[in-house]
């Protein structure tokens, strides 16, 4: 039976940056401590019939008041590829801490895909601790709760079809509802796992980002990670610089802006390694 699951681009848009070290970005100690700068993305899954942005990040605003390097608008940027925000249709919300939803004004006809316990958690008795609660902006949570009035908040309760070929997955750890995106590309399956992993490192020591609601979850969902991408090159990290070195640009344009994560790999440590066979 021929495979009827459609394919689809895959960007990543680098938005904003900030100067970092591996002590900062590795919860158990590191013996060799040096820089790790973080980069800051939102992604875009495009075909010919539908384009799907994953998390909206955030304004030059919200990058003076956390000392965050902005470097250009994420929504304007969608423009580079053909995608204008006020059009958008759907949007996956992977969490709701201020580097993933500070964009919602700019995308007025989406609806937003987001785990039923990020609502919960955000909004509940776990703001009251400082440690968990920093990473989120209270402007941003009371712009999603007009959204959800104006009902265009789709719930999901672990995992849902967001179209063929593209599915969320709850994993939580980092925040009690964090999800991540699988999406059919014409490389075989890939996964956006925006902040389960930040960075290649955390997977592949492993050794979790510090800023965490649950060790137990955010290794459970490393094994999630796994089983759902085809290969090792398929794991797309959430704020790793690397992502922009391991995939070419999507135009001459865009260097440095836009990676195409559906094209191969030009630079892989070792070599890059071969994928599965591809599923339906």
């Amino acid at each position: 039976m021929p495979n009827t699951i459609p394919e689809y681009e895959v960007y990543a848009i680098k938005y904003a940056r900030r100067d970092s070290t591996r002590k900062q970005n590795l919860l158990f100690a590191d013996p060799h401590d040096g820089p790790m700068p973080i980069d800051y993305y939102v992604w875009v899954i495009a075909n010919n019939e539908r384009s799907i942005v994953v998390d909206v990040g955030f304004d030059a605003a919200e990058a003076q008041t956390r000392g965050r390097q902005h470097l250009r608008c994420p929504a304007e940027t969608l423009g580079q590829i053909g995608i204008q925000s006020g059009d958008v249709k759907d949007v996956i919300l992977t969490h709701i801490h201020y580097d993933h939803c500070g964009n919602l004004d700019r995308f007025p006809q989406a609806r937003f895909f987001l785990q039923d316990r990020e609502m919960a958690f955000a909004t509940g008795r776990n703001m009251l601790h400082d440690i968990l609660r920093q990473a989120y902006t209270v402007s941003h949570v009371q712009a999603l709760i007009g959204v959800v009035y104006d009902k265009r908040v789709v719930f999901v309760d672990q995992t849902s079809e967001v179209a063929p070929g593209v599915t969320v997955h709850h994993v939580g750890g980092h925040t009690d509802g964090l999800q991540i995106v699988r999406v059919r590309t014409r490389r075989g399956w890939m996964v956006l796992t925006s902040d389960a992993a930040h960075f290649y490192d955390n997977m592949d020591l492993p050794n979790p980002y510090p800023l965490l609601y649950s060790v137990g979850d955010i290794l459970r969902g490393f094994d999630t990670v796994r089983t759902l991408a085809d290969s090792p090159t398929h794991i797309i990290p959430g704020h790793d610089p690397l992502v922009m070195e391991r995939f070419p640009f999507a135009s001459a344009s865009s260097k440095g802006a836009i990676a195409r994560l559906d094209a191969e790999p030009i630079d892989w440590p070792g070599g890059i390694p071969p994928a599965s066979k591809l599923t339906t």
